[in-house]
């Protein structure tokens, strides 16, 4: 059965992730990122999040993710009020495939996806020093609006970054 292709860089397609490309995807998060999730929590996330859980693929192979989820809470944007927001748990792309534009596509498809949904801004949490990812998600609008002293299980801190979304 085909999948429908949501967007497309290059050879790579961007599509809605399946069940059966979580092994994937867990597979590319312990190679890509010092973070890890529960498999439950991935078939969660898909479960009630689908639109904004997206795989990119070259020649049938799954090289990359997006997972995201939309939350009620605090506005990170407006200092006062509740916005209905993006979260964007985790992003990963294989080592070879980087550069070429993936990442960013995976990550503007989650947003749209989101907007769709009401959400009116978007937000994640990138180490401090994973500098690839912060000038990343700077070139697609984000800003930083805090840091967690911590937030990471080896102690490290987290940047909160946030950027507004566009219906």
């Amino acid at each position: 059965m085909q999948k429908a292709v949501v967007a497309r860089v290059g050879e790579y397609e961007i599509r809605r992730c399946d069940r059966c490309d979580v092994p994937a995807v867990i597979q590319i998060n312990e190679e890509a990122l010092p973070e890890h999730y529960s498999d439950y929590f991935y078939y969660d996330i898909l479960a009630e999040f689908p639109e904004s859980f997206l795989v990119a693929e070259i020649d049938g192979g799954v090289i990359g993710y997006v997972m995201g989820r939309m939350e009620y809470g605090f506005s990170h944007i407006r200092k006062l009020g509740l916005a209905r927001k993006g979260h964007i748990v985790s992003v990963a792309v294989k080592e070879p495939h980087r550069g070429k534009g993936v990442g960013s596509l995976l990550v503007k498809t989650a947003h749209e996806a989101m907007a769709a949904r009401g959400g009116t801004e978007c937000y994640l949490e990138v180490r401090v020093s994973n500098a690839e990812a912060i000038n990343l998600y700077q070139r697609l609008g984000y800003k930083t609006s805090g840091r967690m002293e911590g937030y990471y299980k080896d102690g490290e801190a987290a940047l909160v970054m946030v950027t507004p979304l566009e219906k």
